[in-house]
């Protein structure tokens, strides 16, 4: 057993040190924080008085603010989630899907904010944020042969870092919808929580179908009847993804400081857009 451990911990270490020196070339690129925010403020949403305009919705100058806050910290926090999150897909032999989209843009974030907002009259923006997971989220696909051994190995690797489960939505049963694993972690250092969606090819490629169908549900001009049509398009691309053996029985990593909240939100399949 400790010739086991030594060696698994001697993978790990192997694995996170590729993906640091890997993580670098991807953001070196990137624009600094405050200059990203600016422009995606300029490009949209932005109506010259502090605060965001966009589909209907809005947020004040001072909640405009703690937003922009939030997404600053995101991208500071990302700096050491990124490599847990690579090295953990080179142990399991996943591959990482979107990596270059692992932040949340402004406009995308803000558009849930003042959502959140809107359809619950007196939330404040800080208790919207609080219910963010996926302002740095990742996706991890594998085979259908090895998805199951493939999530089990990945989140028990991000559970041994420390990286606490604070959610795992195993929505592989449901007779309708989204099918996959959406989770979300609280990295330990920076307490900024982060999501990783487990997917194969097809229930990978199904939300990507879906995601317009599910961004006209959302919107506040739809209405009730569109909006069922909507998820009926939704559930039968779905249906038609198969499911793999064993994919149903997943549950999260036994979390060393709690336990995870399983959930099973409406749309877990868009969170990451």
């Amino acid at each position: 057993m400790t010739l086991h451990r030594t060696a698994v911990r001697a993978v790990s270490s192997a694995a996170l040190a590729t993906a640091l020196s890997l993580v670098p070339l991807q953001v070196a690129s990137a624009a600094p924080a405050g200059v990203a925010l600016k422009a995606a403020n300029a490009f949209k949403g932005d109506p010259g008085d502090g605060g965001w305009h966009g589909d209907g919705l809005e947020l004040n100058a001072a909640d405009n603010k703690k937003v922009d806050t939030f997404l600053l910290r995101a991208r500071r926090a990302e700096r050491n989630i990124s490599p847990q999150v690579r090295a953990a897909a080179v142990i399991s032999h996943a591959q990482v899907i979107g990596f270059d989209h692992r932040l949340k843009s402004a406009d995308s974030l803000k558009r849930k904010v003042a959502t959140a907002l809107k359809e619950t009259p007196g939330r404040t923006v800080d208790q919207a944020l609080a219910g963010i997971n996926d302002s740095v989220r990742y996706t991890l696909q594998w085979p259908d042969g090895r998805y199951t051994s493939g999530v089990a190995l990945a989140s028990s690797v991000l559970a041994g870092w420390g990286d606490d489960n604070v959610k795992w939505s195993n929505t592989w049963n449901r007779p309708k919808g989204y099918k996959g694993v959406n989770s979300a972690w609280k990295e330990p250092r920076s307490g900024h929580v982060f999501e990783v969606q487990f997917h194969t090819p097809a229930s990978k490629r199904a939300q990507e179908e879906t995601h317009k169908l599910y961004e006209e549900e959302r919107l506040p001009t739809t209405t009730p009847e569109r909006k069922k049509e909507l998820q009926e398009q939704q559930d039968a691309i779905f249906a038609a993804v198969p499911v793999p053996a064993g994919a149903p029985e997943l549950k999260a990593p036994v979390s060393r400081r709690h336990p995870a909240h399983p959930a099973h939100p409406a749309h877990p399949a868009h969170s990451a857009v």
